[in-house]
């Protein structure tokens, strides 16, 4: 049954990304529709990533005090609306509107998922159940190149919104009926939330804060920037985009399984977990500095394999960031753990796509691709050397 309800979350995460990703394939075609440049784009990206970090914060210790049925089918009933309506756009601020409200609902799909994992699954399968779930990104973003790519050329760009935004009632017609929490954690699970103030003063929480300030933005650049720079820099039409842009995000795929399959060889060997845990957030970010030759390459297959060596790497290290919060913290706490942990993901995001729009704007995409290829290495960093070894009463054996 744990395996099924995983699937669930898998299958979550991939309408997820494929009702965020709709904007960044579809963007050629609306850019000239709707008469906006790179810092109209980039204003666009920020307004999702403004309500995605704010609810980040709100959405983790709603689900905690809501429960994880309740509260993730709420979440996929808010954006899935919310993407529909982005094929009622008339002009930029109109989108931008849409894509506010898209990242208030998508914000708690991970907090969510992260709690679905502490309820169903041991802490020696956690790393493996957490890649498997957030493979549904990496998932959604290989089949959106293509999918969108056809349907907006089908069909326009209005209609390939509202088919994807109608895959969130499917998937609630078949979570609903099916959720619950096991009987195992239910105590844990029911006991108060911890409040949120005290629970980020927390060294093991504010840290893996920081952490996500400076990883999880390479990956928003390569979601909502790659194809663009496909486009621009390397001269790729839309079908183009379409026929190489999920390349990527194959890699992105396979490096969840392989993050958490790692993980659990290695728990296998008789390590501990917070060896391995280290020895993996150590491995996966270094992979991730192949986006600094991927830009300066001249063969445009090169550098997309390159990309493709870092969005591996991202989910390698992703697999066992999302594990980590259960092996220190109680299931009563961990969506709010999470969702902490998420804003500085937003923070970092809103702040790196306005920076990203003003660099490619004035300069090209040469310094966008080598600072995101080093921060990887200080978010790995903050990870090793001070969220590892925060001082805990429930670091798991």
């Amino acid at each position: 049954m744990r395996w099924f309800i995983i699937g669930l979350a898998f299958l979550a995460t991939v309408i997820n990304y494929l009702d965020r990703q709709t904007l960044s394939v579809s963007a050629p075609v609306l850019r000239q529709e709707l008469n906006f440049g790179d810092i109209e784009y980039s204003r666009i990206v920020f307004a999702f990533m403004l309500a995605y970090t704010v609810m980040n914060g709100v959405s983790g210790p709603l689900i905690d005090r809501l429960g994880t049925r309740t509260g993730y089918a709420l979440c996929m009933l808010w954006w899935s609306i919310a993407s529909i309506l982005h094929a009622f756009a008339r002009s930029p601020l109109a989108l931008g509107v849409y894509r506010f409200l898209l990242g208030m609902g998508e914000a708690g799909n991970w907090p969510a998922a992260v709690k679905v994992v502490s309820e169903w699954f041991p802490a020696r399968e956690r790393a493996l159940a957490s890649g498997i779930f957030n493979s549904g990104s990496a998932i959604g973003a290989i089949i959106a190149p293509p999918l969108v790519a056809w349907l907006v050329l089908r069909f326009g760009w209005q209609a390939a919104f509202i088919i994807v935004g109608t895959a969130g009632f499917l998937w609630l017609a078949l979570f609903l009926p099916t959720y619950h929490t096991p009987k195992e954690a239910l105590g844990e699970v029911r006991a108060p939330a911890p409040p949120v103030v005290p629970l980020f003063r927390q060294r093991f929480v504010w840290s893996l804060t920081l952490s996500k300030v400076l990883f999880d933005p390479v990956w928003y650049f390569y979601i909502f920037w790659f194809p663009q720079y496909l486009n621009s820099a390397r001269g790729f039409d839309l079908a183009k985009i379409g026929l190489y842009g999920w390349i990527p995000f194959l890699t992105a795929d396979i490096g969840n399984i392989a993050g958490g399959a790692v993980a659990a060889l290695l728990l296998r060997r008789g390590l501990s977990v917070p060896t391995v845990r280290k020895i993996v957030l150590f491995l996966f970010p270094a992979l991730m500095t192949s986006a600094i030759p991927a830009v300066l390459v001249a063969d445009a297959r090169l550098s997309i394999a390159l990309v493709s060596v870092a969005t591996f790497g991202y989910t390698g290290t992703l697999a066992n960031m999302l594990a980590l919060p259960a092996d220190f913290c109680p299931k009563n706490a961990l969506a709010s753990v999470w969702g902490l942990a998420s804003m500085g993901s937003g923070f970092g995001g809103m702040l790196f796509s306005l920076a990203t729009g003003w660099v490619v704007a004035r300069f090209s995409y040469t310094p966008a691709f080598i600072g995101f290829g080093l921060m990887p290495l200080a978010a790995s960093a903050i990870l090793l050397f001070v969220t590892c070894r925060a001082p805990v009463a429930r670091l798991v054996k």
